[in-house]
């Protein structure tokens, strides 16, 4: 049993899966062989069940050309103490440069 906010992403996340394979004109059949996966698997994908396995999302998000968009999901945050680290780092000053005196113009 999953929360009814995973049901509603699952849901829109299989209503965007349909609208880019219609929007390439690809039919089920078509596209569930891309991506090597079953008609019924990728209607229960498109109608946002919760049973397809995770790999059948992937091979269908590369087959759409959005792979990179995957880096956002569970992606490493900076932990406190390294923001913290960060911050106490001292600043790096600009290097004294001596500099010739300006000639008087006339």
């Amino acid at each position: 049993m999953i929360s009814i906010e995973s049901e509603d992403a699952l849901l829109q996340l299989g209503q965007r899966l349909r609208a880019l394979r219609v929007q390439r004109n690809e039919t089920q059949a078509v596209f569930a062989g891309r991506i090597g996966v079953a008609v019924p698997t990728l209607r229960d994908m498109e109608q946002g069940k919760p049973t397809v396995q995770i790999g059948a999302w992937v091979n269908a998000i590369w087959a759409l050309g959005r792979l990179t968009d995957l880096d956002a999901v569970l992606a490493a945050h900076a932990n406190i103490f390294e923001r913290l680290a960060e911050q106490q780092q001292p600043q790096r000053k600009r290097p004294f440069v001596k500099r010739r005196p300006r000639k008087a113009v006339p």
